[in-house]
């Protein structure tokens, strides 16, 4: 967007009124304390020349370059920008009821729109790159909302930040194009599923990672989990009521890693999924599916043939939501 930086000259004042400088006659100015110049005399003066150079240009507004295009007001008062912003936020997941507003229940979108209606002075719209399920959390997840207040993405950060509970948190704000939506918009996005393998569990995870403590065979995981990649209808890993229209989603991305974890002190594995869309429960099956493969309760040409089918009977549980991070959203460049 071209930006034009609008400046005013102060014309001839009208009346009798002439500038100090062009007149040969006017006394010299003095200021000073007990100065014999008639400072009210002089105040008037300047009155009238800053009234009418300011009568030419009333009803218009500046703003500094690099802000929005200036623009025409009428009579006098302020017009509301129209800008949308595009919010990457993280939230531990525990507390809240999911992202999607639901009622009197306690949502991530629901405590966004509370406060950012609150900042716009009227009800608005915080759209989310997709509805995370309660308990699930997210490290990158990713809002936009368009607002008619003029005010700073960092501003708008700050002002949203200090009115929200801290498990809830805006990371960065950003001017976006007004054709920007943060689900329709969005090409993929990556989840990690984490689980304490061990005996114990670490208070550290106790939040943000499932507890598995029989044995497992990764090798097994690892082979069934390659069969997965790839665009699969998972009619199977999905909740029977549904109203999606297709449950065709293409994986790109499916890493099973495990090692010693120095904070929980103890073996932690990581499924890391990342796909042009998911279903409901989608990652949780998914993961579900490959800890009982590596239990041997399930083998890779049963997971294989629930694929095909599409029969749920076919495929694990669904592993707890607590142990889900979204990671991230990714848009086009």
């Amino acid at each position: 967007m071209s930006t034009r930086r609008t400046c005013c000259k102060a014309g001839k004042p009208s009346g009798h009124t002439q500038s100090l400088d062009n007149n040969p006659t006017a006394s010299p100015v003095d200021l000073r304390k007990g100065s014999a110049f008639p400072g009210k005399a002089f105040s008037k003066r300047l009155s009238s020349m800053f009234r009418g150079a300011a009568s030419k240009h009333r009803g218009k507004r500046w703003l500094a370059p690099g802000k929005a295009k200036p623009y025409r007001t009428s009579g006098g008062k302020a017009a509301r920008a129209n800008v949308n912003f595009k919010l990457i936020l993280q939230y531990d997941g525990t507390d809240f009821h999911g992202w999607q507003i639901q009622g009197e229940l306690r949502t991530v979108q629901g405590e966004l729109t509370r406060v950012v209606s609150l900042l716009e002075g009227s009800e608005v719209t915080v759209h989310g790159s997709g509805r995370t399920d309660a308990g699930v959390h997210a490290q990158g997840q990713v809002a936009n909302v368009k607002l008619e207040r003029n005010i700073t993405a960092q501003k708008l950060r700050n002002a949203i930040n200090g009115n929200l509970d801290r498990d809830v948190r805006v990371l960065f704000v950003d001017n976006v194009p007004d054709d920007f939506h943060a689900r329709h918009s969005a090409i993929g996005k990556t989840y990690c599923y984490r689980v304490v393998h061990g005996q114990v569990m670490s208070p550290f995870w106790v939040r943000y990672a499932h507890q598995e403590a029989r044995a497992l065979d990764f090798q097994k995981m690892t082979r069934c989990a390659r069969q997965l990649i790839g665009e699969h209808d998972w009619t199977a890993f999905s909740p029977a009521q549904s109203d999606i229209e297709s449950r065709v989603r293409n994986i790109t991305q499916l890493e099973i890693s495990h090692g010693w974890d120095g904070r929980g002190r103890c073996d932690l594995i990581e499924f890391t999924i990342s796909a042009n869309g998911f279903l409901r429960y989608m990652v949780r099956s998914i993961v579900g599916t490959l800890l009982a493969v590596g239990r041997g309760e399930i083998d890779a040409a049963t997971v294989a043939r629930s694929l095909s089918t599409g029969k749920r009977e076919l495929v694990g549980a669904t592993a707890p939501a607590h142990g889900l991070t979204l990671m991230g959203v990714q848009y086009e460049r």
